[in-house]
């Protein structure tokens, strides 16, 4: 397709936040951007129960670290024995989060930093160089 939009390989997300205000407004521009918010959940256990589930198809999973049952890293840990991609989206990248996750988005951030951070994400999975990388974004995964 000339001058069309490339296809997205990441549109189904799972949103894990507990700040009611941030998760309302996350997921709102998400689906306002043409993403597919397939939950948003504020606790572990909900995103493993989503996780557990075989019939749902999560491309990535943008997750807090704290949460009112435990720590975004244990929904990393639970979406990596899925292969499914986790960036934090936290005001502190924890020190695992490079073996556990693709990328951190710092909060505080913009709208368009999540999405040029997303962006940045699905042109990797998809073995393109990543552009406008964001102020407080730190890719993990190589270029392909």
């Amino acid at each position: 397709m000339l001058f069309g939009r490339k296809q997205r390989l990441i549109s189904r997300l799972l949103v894990v936040e507990d700040e009611p205000l941030i998760a309302f407004d996350t997921e709102r521009m998400l689906r306002d951007n043409g993403y597919e918010v397939l939950a948003t959940v504020d606790r572990v256990a909900d995103a493993r129960a989503l996780l557990a589930r075989d019939t749902v198809a999560v491309d990535l999973i943008l997750a807090d670290v704290r949460l009112a049952d435990g720590s975004g890293v244990d929904v990393a840990r639970a979406a990596a024995e899925r292969d499914v991609p986790v960036m934090f989206v936290t005001g502190t990248c924890p020190p695992e989060a490079r073996t556990l996750a693709v990328a951190f988005l710092a909060k505080p951030y913009l709208e368009r930093d999540l999405l040029h951070a997303i962006q940045a994400v699905d042109a990797v999975k998809a073995g393109r160089q990543a552009k406008r990388l964001p102020q407080g974004f730190e890719l993990f995964v190589p270029a392909a």
